[in-house]
């Protein structure tokens, strides 16, 4: 008998956090969470999206056994300003019985119903910056930091509990060398000319921490218009600024201002920390902390996880700049393979930008959708 329970201590929220580790258990390309870092994020205390934001955590069980797990989220800037009426789902594993996975989605529509909801998507986060999705097409590649893994399965539960694809993602990824580098030179150049622009770069994170307000407006401005689009209060960026800004290195975030020094583009990457989250398998302490630094430092692939540029300056080149800028540090550092994160079908802009470099898709992900 498959049973089903709302949780709420914190010790609650562990067990609903590591239930992946034993799903998952010696799958080399599941990367884990810092286990204390996700509990953190689930703190309706410490985490803001819980000002506009309800989540409700359920496990499900089999006697004593935890079979499943799901996160009901309802995003009330989505309900309220924007008229969306979705009830979202995430942080979604399952062993394989479709009883388990019926038992769990049936109270996430339970809670749509109660709140006038029109229709389930999932797995999605709290807004467009957190995870998305379900692998539909290659298993076998290694997550990132930034994306969840699942088993084929998932997909299959879904779709025989009649949910049909949302929005689809797209990861891709090359195998970096220097052979663009003079285009983009010259074109960069040519870009910074025209518009009067220039670059800014960073060696400290201190340096860069000045510039991040205007980043998320960029990145509102940039973004707003994708199916995908929550707004982000200022508490939101406050959060995030903390958590990630700080952890990324400073030379793998680049800015372009105008003559007035206001950003009108920006770039995020981070080194690839898939290999050293699995070494430290979900603790900090007391040796993760040290693969992390070392990823950091000495990680040969690197995630492209932001690019955004102000609507006026778009089709107008400014990519360049930022391609420019990274390439530096990519030609500096001997990187060897770029990975792009998950980013919408829908989104032909961004695919272009990376044209240049032959990206392969490597693996296809979607949301999933079912009327109340």
């Amino acid at each position: 008998m498959i049973t089903i329970k709302e949780i709420f201590t914190k010790r609650e929220l562990k067990q609903f956090v590591t239930f992946p580790f034993s799903l998952y258990k010696n799958n080399k390309y599941w990367v884990p969470p810092i286990i204390n870092d996700e509990v953190a994020s689930f703190d309706k205390k410490k985490n803001p999206v819980f000002e506009h934001a309800n989540a409700r955590f359920f496990l499900a069980y089999k006697g004593n056994r935890i079979v499943g797990r799901v996160c009901a989220i309802i995003n009330w800037t989505e309900v309220n300003q924007q008229k969306i009426k979705k009830m979202r789902f995430g942080w979604f594993d399952v062993v394989d019985d479709i009883e388990v996975s019926k038992i769990l989605i049936e109270k996430v529509k339970e809670i749509g119903f109660q709140n006038k909801l029109e229709y389930i998507e999932g797995p999605v986060g709290f807004s467009n910056l957190d995870k998305v999705g379900l692998i539909t097409e290659g298993y076998d590649h290694i997550s990132t930091m930034v994306t969840w893994y699942n088993h084929p399965y998932y997909v299959t539960h879904l779709e025989k509990l009649g949910f049909v694809k949302a929005k689809g993602y797209l990861e891709n990824k090359f195998v970096y060398d220097h052979t663009p580098f003079p285009k983009y030179q010259k074109f960069s150049s040519v870009i910074k000319k025209r518009y009067k622009l220039k670059a800014l770069t960073f060696t400290s994170t201190k340096q860069l921490l000045p510039y991040t307000d205007e980043m998320f407006d960029v990145f509102e401005n940039s973004y707003s218009k994708l199916a995908s689009y929550v707004p982000i209060s200022q508490k939101q960026r406050d959060y995030f600024k903390k958590k990630y800004i700080s952890f990324i290195n400073p030379e793998y975030i680049k800015f372009v201002v105008d003559t007035n020094g206001k950003i009108i583009a920006f770039g995020i990457m981070m080194p690839s920390f898939s290999r050293a989250l699995q070494k430290a398998n979900g603790r900090l302490f007391p040796f993760g902390i040290f693969h992390l630094l070392n990823a950091k430092k000495n990680s040969k692939d690197v995630i492209s996880y932001l690019i955004g540029v102000n609507p006026e300056y778009q089709s107008k080149g400014v990519t360049a700049i930022i391609f420019e800028e990274f390439m530096k540090v990519f030609d500096q550092k001997g990187l060897q393979n770029f990975i792009r994160t998950p980013e919408l079908e829908e989104n032909t802009a961004i695919h272009q930008l990376w044209k240049s470099f032959d990206s392969k898709t490597f693996r296809k992900r979607s949301t999933f959708r079912l009327d109340i």
